[in-house]
């Protein structure tokens, strides 16, 4: 009872000084909880972000990958059909086997997919023959693909994907195709050519392998603006395009979204050889979202196969996550060092002021180990209270944070406030090392006859 009086005497006796320290404990731990708050969540945020700017994973034909390695004709994996050539594809995959990536085991992490049929038609000709001249455009770049197309798994499930979702940045005037329809999008670049809107209808001629010359008409639901060469192309359902090319069941590309984990050494050396990895190196990456790892695990399951990251949506979503996370461990870092000077100077101040008492108590028998536990112990109750009211301060801020930057609120986990509480216990033991020193140096004799 008597040390806890001691302890409590001391916040009346010196109530400026030790709300100054609270004080700064307060704001170190406002500021470090927040910032960890952020950094531990930031991964998903930014993945969350990027995601809304298009696939991060592309799937080819094996046979029109080894190509693109050979020429680099890859192209922009989130342009469409201005990241594909000028020819129509030879080598496909079957759109049938398309629903099989959310059956793998990062399922949960692929937010949306689409698949492709890129082909080249004529549009609005004058005749059904083979000659292109009496059309308004020809060669005109035609994506067949899924827009909302609803997905029933063997598992029960259900799942919605298509390019709704995978071309968020477009401006659409108008509203999105229906699946399974004679319905499309144009170009903005295409509709002023062709001098048509929306609600117009055009027709799409393609000549097929065995000479013949099929024709779709379309209506056109929607002008979209996607701000690159992909507003010369033509967006329709792909079942509507299998039949005007006669490829049933046929794709050439499809598109993933995926929430990664940013690459790291293992990644990289997983995606230049899987099979050079060790046995417990090759579990670590496959049970690691990675994108190449959900690459890998695509090809699995989708047969002829091939799977890349698009490796400037990888690099950038690394690099701005080792960015923020660098800056706020920083800030944290910085708040914990400027607390501690703090609270250094705050002690030995507060010891100068108390030197007579703390000579006394030891005059009348205390020990130094009981007067420093009295000084820390005073310590420690004051910076409980600033860390514990900073600590709610800090979800507060992160929670702005998080609204601010991201659009939606910090996932606060129970780590980051254990992680806090120790950083600021080692912060205060640190800061008050000194001042325990000049306890143990104090001697009574000198202090109580004024030397």
């Amino acid at each position: 009872m008597f040390f806890l009086r001691m302890i409590f005497r001391s916040f009346s006796r010196q109530f400026k000084r030790r709300l100054l320290i609270a004080v700064t404990v307060c704001l170190s731990a406002t500021v470090s909880v927040a910032m960890l708050g952020v950094v531990f969540d930031v991964g998903d945020k930014l993945n969350a972000e990027l995601s809304t700017y298009g696939s991060n994973i592309t799937v080819q034909p094996k046979a029109d990958a080894v190509v693109n390695d050979l020429y680099n004709t890859g192209g922009d994996a989130n342009s469409g059909a201005s990241g594909t050539s000028e020819s129509d594809p030879t080598t496909f995959l079957k759109e049938s086997d398309a629903p099989k990536i959310k059956t793998i085991f990062w399922a949960f992490n692929i937010t949306n997919f689409a698949p492709e049929l890129n082909i080249h038609a004529d549009v609005n000709c004058a005749s059904e023959s083979a000659d292109s001249s009496s059309c308004k455009a020809s060669g005109v770049p035609i994506v067949g693909t899924w827009f909302a197309k609803t997905l029933h798994m063997d598992s029960g499930e259900s799942t919605v994907a298509g390019m709704n979702g995978m071309r968020s940045w477009w401006k659409l005037d108008g509203s999105w195709p229906k699946d399974d329809s004679a319905q499309g999008l144009i170009g903005t670049t295409l509709a002023s050519k062709l001098g048509v809107t929306k609600g117009d209808t055009v027709t799409l001629y393609k000549t097929i392998a065995d000479g013949s010359r099929n024709k779709q008409r379309i209506t056109i639901t929607g002008i979209y603006d996607s701000g690159d060469s992909d507003n010369n192309a033509m967006y329709i359902p792909s079942s509507t395009t299998q039949v005007l090319a006669n490829l049933p069941d046929s794709i050439d590309k499809i598109e993933v979204k995926a929430l990664t984990t940013p690459d790291n050494d293992l990644a990289r050396k997983a995606s230049k050889n899987p099979n050079a990895l060790t046995q417990d190196e090759w579990e670590t990456w496959y049970c690691t979202a990675y994108p190449s790892s959900i690459a890998y695990q695509i090809e699995e399951v989708i047969p002829g196969s091939v799977a890349k990251q698009v490796r400037q949506v990888a690099a950038l979503q690394g690099d701005v996550l080792q960015k923020t996370q660098a800056v706020m461990v920083l800030m944290t870092v910085l708040s914990l060092v400027a607390a501690a000077i703090a609270v250094a100077n705050l002690m030995a101040a507060s010891i100068g002021e108390r030197g007579s008492e703390l000579a006394l108590l030891k005059a009348i028998g205390a020990t130094d180990g009981a007067v420093s536990r009295l000084m820390l112990a005073e310590t420690a109750v004051i910076s409980l209270i600033g860390a514990i009211v900073g600590a709610l301060l800090g979800s507060g801020v992160a929670q702005i944070v998080g609204h601010v930057v991201f659009g939606s609120g910090i996932t606060m986990r129970p780590m980051v406030f254990v992680l806090v509480f120790v950083l600021l216990t080692l912060t205060v033991l640190i800061a008050s090392f000194s001042s325990i020193r000049s306890i143990l140096g104090l001697k009574p004799a000198e202090v109580l006859h004024g030397r």
